[in-house]
């Protein structure tokens, strides 16, 4: 090969090798576009009332939520929506699970005023060892473009088998506010409302 065939040869392969260095690059600002601004601001509230409970991970524990909005049904493992309120995670424990992770979350659509209802159940557990702890926060948001803001948080412990526990009783006003002195724990059956 003369030095003329080598050249013109050298400076086609450079100009490829150039062209897919560049192609990579523009393929890989379009395969993966920066975050927007708006995107990374904060987190929008998926529901205007989110009553969210947690219990001890790698449990084999079935612990289920109960919640119940202004002139609504109950809403729990056997009735997963109402009205107002949806059940959006029925943890079963270590059963159809493919996590470790422990908790249950209901979402509202709206926010009526009024009084709310959170209750925490011990369905299930197999060589559970009590009591269970379990963490209840309820956090709201009138506005669906804005961060949910916590209202309410506490802790509970299941101590036996079908154990119900009344975590809150609340009242929401007009506004959505939390209404001064209306929040209690005094129980109120949930599951058989639910089951009538």
């Amino acid at each position: 090969m003369d030095e003329e065939t080598l050249t013109v040869w050298l400076d086609t392969a450079l100009l490829m090798l150039g062209g897919f260095v560049l192609m990579t690059i523009l393929m890989m600002t379009v395969m993966n576009p920066p975050a927007k601004s708006s995107e990374t601001e904060g987190v929008q509230a998926p529901g205007n009332v989110i009553v969210e409970i947690q219990w001890p991970d790698k449990r084999d524990a079935d612990v289920d939520l109960w919640v119940q909005g202004p002139g609504d049904v109950p809403v729990g493992y056997s009735n997963k929506s109402g009205r107002l309120f949806n059940l959006l995670r029925d943890d079963l424990g270590k059963a159809q699970d493919m996590t470790d992770l422990n908790y249950e979350i209901a979402y509202s659509r709206g926010m009526p005023p009024g009084e709310y209802v959170v209750n925490v159940h011990m369905y299930r557990g197999v060589g559970v060892t009590y009591p269970i702890p379990v963490k209840v926060d309820v956090t709201a948001s009138r506005d669906a473009a804005k961060s949910a803001t916590p209202l309410l948080t506490t802790n509970v412990e299941l101590r036996k088998p079908n154990q119900d526990i009344t975590a809150f009783r609340f009242r929401l006003g007009a506004d959505g506010e939390l209404v001064q002195g209306s929040v209690n724990s005094l129980f109120k059956g949930l599951r058989v409302a639910a089951a009538q």
